[in-house]
């Protein structure tokens, strides 16, 4: 089976190495980083071999993933470009970065796939929105491309023209959960509930929720009005949450990101 190389390992390509390399093995997954410590860290932790230079991973690897900073994209561009080959599929996982670049960049032949993940993959519950390039991609190449996604959460298809909204929608908004257990979790520890145990009980509460919604396929309003008894506490509390502005909070959230989002696209 052809090899899966890494440009970067960093917050969200280390996630994602681990997983394919849990699913496909060390021996299948090739990586480099600009940090020679970083690099002999990572082959410790993982077993994967490391390479010193960019073009290398594209002599050695089928499957190219771009895990380094936007910023980074032209510089390794320049780096691999007359090494990629019509055989090669480059996954790019930056923002602001259509596939139409992409192929300006490194050849009008190479077969892209866009994808957004989030730092989720790291417990192997990751959501990856992707798309393809309008190349043609053998069944093999479409199953291994599955098993790569599926080996650090779940994904979905998109067309292209979608992903700055995926971006919002799953790749930007861990950090709007995180600050939502922490900020639940600081409402009670202020009546006493130990730190640890807050954190507990609200990060349970919100992986138990969002696996309702994923398993139940119930519409999440219907699921908020089951745990809402007339005149009780939780009604209190969501009427609370709507005086103060919470749904539109998210919304106002999503529009900056989404205006961020296309203002990075090259």
């Amino acid at each position: 089976m052809d090899k899966f190389g890494f440009i970067g390992c960093g917050n969200m390509g280390y996630p994602m190495l681990q997983g394919v390399k849990n699913v496909f093995g060390p021996d299948f997954v090739v990586f480099t980083t600009a940090s020679a410590e970083r690099r002999e860290l990572i082959k410790k932790e993982t077993g994967v071999s490391r390479v010193s230079d960019n073009a290398s991973i594209v002599a050695s690897c089928k499957y190219i993933i771009l895990a380094v900073k936007p910023q980074k994209y032209e510089e390794v561009f320049n780096e691999i470009k007359d090494y990629v080959t019509k055989d090669h599929i480059v996954i790019s996982i930056a923002v602001g970065f259509p596939i139409e670049n992409i192929k300006k960049s490194l050849g009008s032949f190479v077969r892209v796939v866009r994808a957004m993940p989030n730092t989720p993959a790291l417990v192997g519950e990751g959501m990856t929105g992707i798309c393809f390039s309008e190349d043609t991609f053998t069944e093999q190449e479409k199953s291994i491309i599955d098993r790569f996604f599926c080996s650090f959460g779940r994904y979905e298809i998109f067309d292209e023209k979608l992903m700055d909204a995926v971006a919002c929608a799953s790749g930007s908004s861990p950090a709007y959960v995180y600050m939502f257990i922490e900020a639940l979790a600081d409402s009670v520890v202020k009546y006493g509930i130990p730190r640890d145990k807050a954190y507990d009980l609200v990060s349970q509460t919100v992986l138990g929720a969002a696996k309702m919604v994923l398993e139940t396929r119930e519409h999440p309003g219907k699921l908020k009005d089951q745990v809402c008894s007339p005149g009780g506490t939780t009604i209190a509390g969501v009427a609370a949450l709507e005086e103060n502005g919470f749904r539109n909070a998210v919304i106002k959230a999503t529009d900056a990101c989404y205006a961020k989002a296309n203002s990075m696209k090259k």
